[in-house]
């Protein structure tokens, strides 16, 4: 009949419509909001790499003592993950993530008042401790609002947060460094005033983020029904012959293999990020603010790659090559900067390493909640992150304990390049991550195809 429409056809296109209202609505309200979260969150952790151009020699500390503080921040990380993991899953994501971000802060601007290598380690210990579960926690809360087939680029927008908090923290911290106000030296006025954003930041978390999409009075009806049944599909479909319980899950061969991957790639990671300011000025022999500069352009490629690696994951729906492919960027970048000579190769070579420390991110992220949900999901995640952020602690120490037994950064460097290979040998390990999520994603898709019809 002309001018009428089967009930059928209408109830599809309603159902395209809600999901493509709701994932605009999610997408434009939590995602720039918590990436805010995190570019302040990782420019307070790794803020010290730029602090130590002045600090190390006003304090007196050795690459050591250096390194071992800039460590031990994931020692304290390790102790709280998985427990404030699963308190996201459990209790409220929002009070959590605002409770951590009030005390990190609070934390961050005491560093700019330490005095002795005792205080340093014990600050970062306690910036650590403060700062945990808040990364994984916020994987979990978007399992909660993302369906499985926009994850992946979803996490990539977040984890933009990582090379734009360099690339934005580089020069202002460059800057930072040049001002001596009421006495104190410009390293300590980086600490204060960059910690000041997660306090204030913190308190409006409270307000502004929402637990569970039925929670959300900001989505339509529709739109909350839709977001609600799409999750929930998920959730079904992954308990068969999965473990269900946060024991079993700690437990499973995938998990493992991801938290060993995260280990040696995040040793790499924090290893490089905490002493490329250095490494970089005893290349170069330029002041503060032109190493600051400088040491921006390695992450602004990371952050391209970060980008485009998510859009080709979640369009393939292939996980492990991604993640190990970027991986061994990481290896070929690092070892090839040590048999450079001058300044302007080895910064290419550490463009070419930074592409892959952050083109990872999005497809290895996404392969936890690709077969593990609830309680379960959140404690793998946690477990993940926690070991894995152990690493961040071998990283920078080894570097550090290398340097000054060799008087040179290259043994270092080679470390860090056979860690991000032992990670990709771990990533391709993976069996059922990565297929089950290529199945499971084509059908998603057709599934959201047929309802757009």
């Amino acid at each position: 009949m002309s001018g009428s429409a089967h009930p059928e056809m209408v109830l599809h296109r309603d159902l395209g419509s809600a999901a493509e209202r709701a994932r605009r609505r999610i997408r434009v309200r939590i995602l720039p909001y918590l990436t805010l979260l995190y570019i302040i969150a990782y420019l307070d952790r790794v803020n010290v790499g730029y602090a130590a151009l002045e600090m190390t020699g006003a304090l007196n500390f050795s690459p050591e003592v250096y390194g071992f503080g800039a460590g031990i921040f994931f020692i304290g990380y390790f102790l709280l993950e998985i427990p404030g993991t699963i308190l996201v899953e459990k209790w409220s994501a929002r009070k959590w993530i605002a409770r951590i971000m009030i005390s990190w802060g609070i934390v961050a601007i005491c560093t700019g008042f330490i005095r002795t290598p005792t205080q340093f380690y014990w600050v970062r210990f306690l910036l650590g401790a403060a700062e945990a579960g808040f990364f994984p926690g916020i994987i979990v809360y978007l399992s909660h609002w993302v369906p499985r087939a926009d994850r992946a680029r979803a996490l990539a927008v977040f984890v933009t947060a990582q090379p734009i908090s360099n690339i934005v923290g580089s020069p202002i911290s460059g800057m930072l460094l040049g001002i001596h106000w009421f006495g104190l030296a410009g390293w300590r006025w980086l600490f204060i005033l960059e910690g000041l954003p997660a306090v204030i930041l913190g308190g409006i978390t409270l307000f502004y983020l929402t637990d569970w999409p039925h929670q959300a009075s900001w989505l339509a009806t529709d739109e909350r029904e839709w977001i609600a049944c799409e999750l929930e599909e998920e959730r079904r479909a992954k308990q068969p012959g999965h473990p269900a319980s946060a024991w079993h899950a700690l437990r499973h061969r995938e998990v493992i293999l991801l938290s060993a991957a995260y280990f040696c790639v995040i040793s790499s990671v924090y290893g490089f990020t905490f002493w490329f300011p250095t490494v970089l000025k005893r290349l170069s022999g330029l002041s503060n603010l032109a190493v600051s500069m400088i040491a921006a352009l390695p992450y602004c490629l990371g952050l391209i790659a970060m980008l485009l690696v998510g859009w080709s994951s979640d369009r393939s729906g292939e996980r492990r090559w991604h993640t190990a492919i970027s991986m061994m960027l990481i290896a070929i970048g690092l070892a090839l900067s040590v048999l450079q000579h001058g300044v302007v190769l080895p910064i290419m070579m550490f463009c070419i390493a930074a592409a892959g420390m952050y083109g990872y991110v999005p497809s290895f992220w996404s392969m936890p909640s690709s077969f593990l949900s609830g309680t379960a999901a959140a404690a793998s995640i946690g477990l993940i992150n926690s070991v894995g952020n152990l690493g961040g602690f071998a990283g920078p120490y080894i570097v550090g304990y290398l340097s000054r037994a060799t008087h040179s950064f290259t043994t270092g460097v080679l470390y860090l390049s056979v860690s991000a290979v032992m990670a990709a040998v771990f990533v391709l390990s993976l069996t059922k991550a990565g297929a089950r999520h290529n199945t499971e994603t084509r059908i998603s898709h057709s599934r959201m195809r047929e309802n757009s019809i």
